[in-house]
């Protein structure tokens, strides 16, 4: 069960690598692989897809920012199943690209599988869970604009992606340390990007 537990995130990507099938695959096809339900795999699939290499696909970042933003609300409200409109749905992503980015995923991922175990799992319950789970939807909104800056939205998505980690491996030292460092990013591109 434990180890089960700690390959959370390899089989998020086995399932995100089975889906993807032709030319091209949508928003929903993604969604639907891993089920409606999954909101903290759902969570870690699109925060990793904006973290590898498929980010540089025009508008990814700002995609995922808005699922992202949406999938955490609906949490939030209580919802047990993901909606997303219909123009999100739709959105096709290119499959070589995402094929690219989820074999330049692997590697890290094995190697963050091997320190994750289920700690502090009170920071990942309500009602300390809804800390970062704000702190997610405070800073979303800025992605799309962090595209300005050149990695500074896959850096914030890799944060995202730790703290559905935890979420769904029960570390809730990794989701606390994630979502502090979440917390700071805006402020630390704004000082290396535009101060001075």
């Amino acid at each position: 069960m434990a180890e089960h537990t700690t390959r959370a995130l390899s089989e998020v990507l086995n399932h995100l690598e089975h889906s993807v099938q032709g030319q091209k695959v949508t928003i929903g096809s993604l969604v639907d692989e891993l089920g409606a339900h999954s909101f903290a795999s759902l969570m870690l699939m699109f925060a990793l897809i904006s973290t590898s290499p498929a980010s540089s696909i025009p508008g990814v970042t700002a995609i995922v920012a808005f699922i992202e933003f949406i999938l955490v609300a609906q949490i939030m409200l209580g919802r047990d199943c993901l909606w997303l409109p219909g123009f999100i749905s739709r959105k096709a992503l290119s499959t070589h690209k995402l094929c690219k980015g989820i074999n330049w995923l692997r590697k890290p991922v094995h190697f963050v599988e091997r320190f994750l175990k289920p700690r502090w799992v009170f920071f990942v319950k309500p009602p300390w869970l809804y800390l970062p789970l704000a702190v997610i939807l405070a800073v979303t909104p800025f992605m799309p604009f962090m595209e300005v800056i050149p990695t500074s939205g896959s850096i914030a998505s890799a944060a995202i992606a730790c703290f559905a980690a935890g979420l769904l491996t029960r570390d809730g030292l990794l989701a606390m340390v994630s979502i502090l460092f979440l917390a700071s990013v805006p402020f630390v591109i704004w000082y290396v990007g535009f101060s001075g």
